[in-house]
């Protein structure tokens, strides 16, 4: 009887989906626990890729059940894309289970994120525009629509048009375009219709799946420095991907979490406005972009990228009470003639080990580096720690040296079984 919680450790994009893919074997039920479809998770199985935004990774196996739960916000158009898309792949969505308690995104959800943005100019914080931040306002301030609604067509319908209604007012103080009432309730009332087979009461099916002693594994999008409370904040998520998180969205409580694995790649990067100590922007950083394939799965923007920072590792080992890190992408760095590793920062000529609290100090910092000799030879498809090269291996050893605590997978390719796994 097991609950793992599964989250990012740096700014998203680390690779959650191909190590939830690895372990989702061995559960009996994966469930997305916050965000939206703002954030793309990618699982290449032999020679075919599928992108997943809303839909939970553990969908590729029979045994087990895809949760999205209570703290997750659904675009309807999104979900049942993706379900199209599944289906028409041969990957069955018969066990999808929506949680009633979560909420729905709307079309002035998506027009108000975009009219906040634009109004920011050059303030604006790089928002996906998939209107997430906006559903969870209405969630907040008690204007939301839940899943569990629609079960009640009638009601749901009139409640659909007043808040659209309502929304429209809004939009107009923007100076924005008002969204179609009529063509939103049509469109929506019969995705409505559509979405009721999906829909459960999750908090109790997670309750009684582990009293029958079934591993359930917690699957976030975004990551740490993502989180609204513990993120580069404004320029942050508007959920709490940090595995206090899990708890909330999923309704398990903390004492059932018995396991929380921290995703971070072999190196850094990240989307959008913002601090970012180890950057790189030179030819350094673009070879990390080439090679990594750093381009967004949702968005297709090109990521920014630069060394592995474990002054930042230390700090999500902190906030999330981390088990155990799964380090992904090594293969990346096969090519490079030297690897760097932040180790500290150093602000107004002090050295520092621990993880500013404001994006002012972090803009500030510089960063301190431990260099290691590049190890020249390909690490893709390498399952064996013993097989990797000595300094491939000082690194994994650098990560464990600086967070207190053991590197359990090494991701050496994208594919399924390019892992290892140590015992």
């Amino acid at each position: 009887m097991a609950v793992t919680v599964v989250v990012g450790t740096q700014w998203g994009d680390e690779g959650k989906a191909k190590v939830i893919d690895l372990l989702a074997a061995s559960h009996a039920i994966v469930a997305r626990y916050q965000g939206g479809h703002n954030a793309g998770h990618t699982v290449v199985i032999g020679d075919q890729k599928y992108a997943l935004q809303l839909t939970p990774s553990g969908v590729f196996y029979d045994t087990v059940t895809p949760v999205i739960g209570n703290g997750v916000v659904v675009d309807l158009p999104t979900l049942f894309a993706e379900i199209d898309s599944l289906e028409s792949r041969g990957i069955s969505t018969d066990r999808l289970k929506v949680s009633s308690l979560a909420h729905l995104i709307f079309p002035w959800h998506q027009a108000i994120d975009a009219a906040l943005e634009a109004g920011r100019g050059e303030a604006k914080i790089g928002t996906t525009l998939k209107g997430i931040g906006p559903a969870y306002v209405d969630k907040v301030r008690r204007s939301g629509i839940r899943v569990g609604e629609v079960m009640h067509l009638g009601a749901f319908e009139e409640k659909l048009r007043a808040r659209a209604i309502a929304a429209n007012i809004e939009l107009a103080d923007m100076g924005a375009t008002p969204v179609d009432v009529d063509a939103v309730v049509k469109n929506f009332v019969q995705l409505a219709q559509r979405l009721a087979p999906y829909v459960a009461d999750t908090v109790n099916l997670l309750h009684d799946a582990r009293e029958r002693g079934e591993a359930i594994l917690l699957e976030g999008a975004q990551a740490t420095f993502l989180d609204v409370d513990h993120g580069t904040y404004p320029y942050v998520t508007s959920s709490n991907p940090v595995s206090g998180g899990a708890a909330v969205g999923s309704g398990l409580g903390p004492r059932h979490i018995d396991r929380v694995v921290g995703i971070a790649k072999a190196y850094t990067t990240r989307v959008g406005m913002g601090p970012f100590p180890s950057e790189l922007t030179n030819e350094l950083g673009d070879a990390l972009v080439e090679i990594g394939r750093e381009f967004g799965t949702v968005t297709g923007r090109r990521r920014r990228t630069g060394w592995l920072d474990t002054v930042m590792l230390r700090h999500a080992t902190r906030v999330n009470s981390l088990t155990d890190i799964a380090l992904t992408k090594l293969d990346v760095l096969d090519t490079f003639d030297e690897v760097k590793v932040c180790v500290a920062y150093r602000i107004n000529g002090e050295v520092v080990r621990q993880y500013p609290d404001t994006v002012e100090r972090l803009a500030e910092v510089e960063p301190v580096y431990e260099t290691l000799p590049g190890w020249k030879s390909s690490t893709e498809g390498i399952t064996s720690f013993d097989a990797l090269p000595e300094s491939a291996r000082a690194l994994v050893a650098i990560v464990e040296r600086e967070t207190g605590i053991p590197v359990s997978m090494v991701g050496t390719g994208p594919s399924r079984d390019a892992m290892v796994v140590r015992s």
